[in-house]
């Protein structure tokens, strides 16, 4: 999973283990999978010369990243393949994806969900309190201006269990690679486990706008949001 070293990664070299009818499994790809609310990563694998589409990339059962092509036929086990990711939609869902870390810093409730989206995301809070949009928006976009930095961090699931502060989502576990757990650390605002794609600093997300507030139950406020292009 190259995109956890480097999410900044827009093109990889690898080789095909191996093909279920239009879905691949590389060695090694940069393509992010379906997983937390964000979406799978498109672009393309070249062969050759030859582009094929890459329209979906997702998990198996067993934890296996697939790439779902657009046309599979003429791809065989062991070849050698170029992939391209579709790096303007990445960057926007790293963008997106980055924000709603800033977006949780702020509202101090569990995660009961979310969703990113090229054109918007959310959260879903436990809360029943009121949260002022205004307020969130004008403070969202300071910590913008503030330009912090983003960072990694590894540490042991034990580690983890002695730190259940750390987790703030209820609904999805804390992805886990080689029984370790990556933890993101936005300056000294945020830090929890998360196995996305982020931006390297605050800055790059750009100017977000506090969309809907909804109610969604007793104890359930879901907080829109959408960035500048």
């Amino acid at each position: 999973m190259l995109f956890i070293e480097d999410s900044y990664l827009k093109d990889f070299d690898a080789t095909i283990l191996n093909i279920d009818s239009n879905k691949i499994i590389l060695d090694r790809t940069a393509f992010y999978a379906k997983s937390g609310g964000q979406p799978g990563d498109i672009g393309k694998i070249i062969l050759n010369g030859k582009e094929i589409n890459i329209i979906d990339t997702v998990y198996d059962n067993k934890q296996n990243i697939l790439h779902v092509c657009e046309n599979s036929n003429d791809l065989k086990i062991d070849e050698k393949i170029k992939g391209k990711i579709d790096w303007n939609i990445r960057y926007k869902h790293m963008r997106m994806h980055t924000a709603l870390h800033l977006l949780c810093s702020l509202i101090p409730y569990d995660v009961t969900g979310g969703q990113i989206s090229y054109e918007k995301s959310r959260l879903d809070f436990n809360a029943d309190d009121k949260i002022e949009k205004e307020e969130i928006e004008n403070k969202i976009n300071q910590l913008v201006e503030d330009d912090h930095e983003i960072s990694y961090q590894w540490i042991t699931l034990e580690e983890l269990d002695n730190q259940p502060d750390l987790v703030r989502t209820m609904s999805v576990k804390p992805p886990r690679t080689n029984n370790e757990i990556r933890l993101v650390k936005i300056g000294s605002i945020d830090l929890q486990p998360c196995g996305g794609t982020h931006v390297r600093r605050t800055k790059e997300i750009g100017s977000i706008r506090i969309g809907k507030i909804e109610n969604k139950g007793k104890m359930n406020r879901r907080v829109n949001l959408s960035i500048s292009d």
